[in-house]
């Protein structure tokens, strides 16, 4: 005990800088989470929390059967899949060839110009797509129509909502997600890329040999995080992109917590939507950190 004690005295302002943040997550993050416990009951504000009735898991229950059920994780496991595939390796790309970019003028106005968006709201990302690819006056349906006599409409056909949802967040968010690759090539060692090129590698050669290594704890790590949100779209991007045509393929778990929580005020219900999604995340963040490190590759813990 006197030996904590005399470690706490040591590093007393290290901990005072901690102390904010650890505030923050006590009332907002942890303190918050009894409140899932309404997903056992059914809560009613007249009762209030802990005289509304015990039901146990029957609102699960309810969701399970409730034909929205597949709709919805079809939709959401689809959205995630792309997510994946097409989002996550591309900050990967930007910046292995942000990386070789020898002109440290260009590369830095680069940069600036790939971060901007990342600082915009989604109801501005919305607005510009509306801008660009309404049939009323898009530049892009102008295009379209200028070489084949017809206009598509992207804003309403089921066909076209999820590539547009990834294209936003691609393109929102690429250049900001391209900050913690570019800090993890930076501290490799130049003499790494001088020895290659001594061996006859060419440019390509390094960066499969030196750069790619290099990255590979990095995009594993993040790789993990992002499956404990494989069944988080989003709400707000969702929300403002869906309408009364595309809805089928554009329900997914956040958008349904709105519609029966907040406009029926199916709370109970709502939130235990949520917690199934938040425990499926859950098991993916452990399942992948356990077969991580079974590949041999460093986890979270």
């Amino acid at each position: 005990m006197s030996n904590m004690l005399r470690l706490l005295a040591r590093d007393r302002w290290l901990y005072l800088l901690l102390l904010p943040g650890l505030v923050y997550f006590i009332l907002f993050k942890y303190w918050p989470m009894w409140g899932v416990l309404i997903a056992f009951k059914d809560f009613s504000p007249f009762l209030g929390f802990w005289d509304s009735e015990w039901i146990g898991f029957e609102n699960f229950r309810i969701f399970f059967e409730n034909p929205d059920f597949g709709r919805l994780l079809k939709n959401s496991l689809i959205l995630a899949f792309l997510d994946i595939v097409f989002f996550f390796p591309a900050p990967i790309l930007l910046a292995l060839l942000l990386n070789e970019v020898r002109v440290n003028f260009y590369k830095k106005t680069i940069q600036t110009l790939i971060y901007v968006p990342h600082f915009m709201s989604w109801v501005i990302v919305a607005s510009i797509t509306y801008v660009f690819f309404t049939t009323n006056g898009g530049a892009v349906n102008a295009i379209v129509e200028h070489f084949t006599g017809d206009k598509i409409n992207f804003l309403s056909s089921p066909d076209w909502f999820r590539p547009l949802i990834v294209g936003q967040v691609i393109w929102k968010e690429i250049g900001w997600s391209t900050i913690i690759f570019l800090a993890a090539l930076a501290g490799v060692n130049p003499e790494l890329y001088e020895a290659a090129i001594m061996d006859g590698a060419g440019r390509f050669r390094s960066i499969w040999h030196v750069t790619l290594p290099a990255l590979r704890n990095v995009v594993v790590i993040l790789l993990i995080l992002r499956l404990g949100n494989f069944l988080d779209q989003g709400f707000q991007q969702i929300y403002l992109m869906t309408n009364s045509l595309n809805r089928s393929v554009a329900d997914v778990f956040d958008t349904y917590v709105y519609y029966v929580g907040i406009t029926q005020g199916a709370f109970s219900y709502s939130t235990a939507v949520g917690l199934f999604k938040g425990i499926v995340g859950l098991i993916l963040i452990f399942g992948a950190n356990y077969w991580a490190k079974r590949m041999g590759q460093g986890g979270l813990y």
